[in-house]
């Protein structure tokens, strides 16, 4: 009960952040592994799934009702997406997922010092695309990210609000709003796949499934309520957090995973044997 307790509160805060800038796995996942030692891996990330998509379906709601946007222009996005994160979850058992991520933590650092520098990226709402264009570019939006989201995740809600903003001229708000869409789908192709296979302790997912809907409900109303330059700053101190912890696990703990992207690299443009 002790462990549940901890558990929920982390759900709680998880579902807060995720509501607004994405990267509530940061806070959830780690806690799981740490409350739930000896569970097999695929129940730890299943358990999480089932709470992670209630707070995510929760936050999505509350968007879809009070920010404009054409969230038809969206539904391509999510079901390209909901059909490559089963690809990636799949692909994840036949190559190496680490070899990601010193690439992930250079974008994520990329993002980072754009959206630093530029001090007005996101803070109005100007789409730039036509709605056929929405819709074409967010196939294969939701195919790329699908597909990383299946395939290794960490990072998935951030990359979509920097996409909405930058590729199709949303502002904050708007774009962790599109975000949520394009999230459900990746969480929803994950969690059936564990709940198949039976990979769900529902006894604690079920508890941390509420706790992030709380959380989550308060987090978009805060991000409602206090505008594009609160998430702004939240998006930054999140994205922050995902490259420590990127660089603590590739240099600090798994160094070697950037020696094996170099060797690659290096392999496939010919310049070693």
């Amino acid at each position: 009960m002790e462990e549940i307790i901890y558990l929920c509160f982390f759900a709680f805060l998880a579902g807060f952040i995720d509501s607004v800038v994405g990267g509530g796995g940061l806070v959830q996942l780690p806690a799981l592994f740490v409350f739930l030692p000896g569970v097999p891996l695929p129940t730890v990330f299943g358990t999480g799934k089932l709470a992670s998509i209630a707070g995510t379906t929760s936050a999505m709601v509350k968007y879809v009702r009070s920010v404009e946007i054409n969230y038809w222009s969206m539904l391509p996005a999510a079901v390209a997406a909901f059909i490559f994160s089963f690809l990636g979850a799949r692909a994840l058992s036949h190559l190496d997922a680490s070899l990601l991520k010193p690439l992930i933590l250079i974008l994520l650092v990329l993002v980072a010092i754009y959206t630093f520098i530029k001090k007005d990226f996101g803070s109005l709402h100007a789409p730039k695309l036509s709605a056929a264009k929405e819709k074409l570019y967010g196939l294969a939006i939701g195919a790329v990210i699908g597909f990383y989201d299946g395939f290794f995740g960490p990072g998935t809600g951030s990359f979509l609000i920097f996409i909405f903003i930058g590729i199709f001229g949303f502002n904050f708000l708007a774009a962790s709003a599109a975000a949520k869409v394009v999230n459900v789908a990746t969480n929803l192709s994950a969690l059936l796949y564990f709940g198949y296979k039976g990979y769900i302790l529902y006894e604690v997912a079920i508890p941390m499934a509420i706790c992030s809907i709380i959380g989550s409900q308060l987090g978009t109303r805060t991000a409602l309520k206090r505008g594009t330059a609160f998430v702004r700053v939240l998006f930054l101190v999140v994205v922050s957090g995902i490259i420590i912890k990127f660089a603590y696990d590739t240099y600090g703990t798994g160094g070697a995973d950037f020696a094996k992207l170099s060797t690659s690299l290096l392999k496939w443009t010919g310049f070693r044997s």
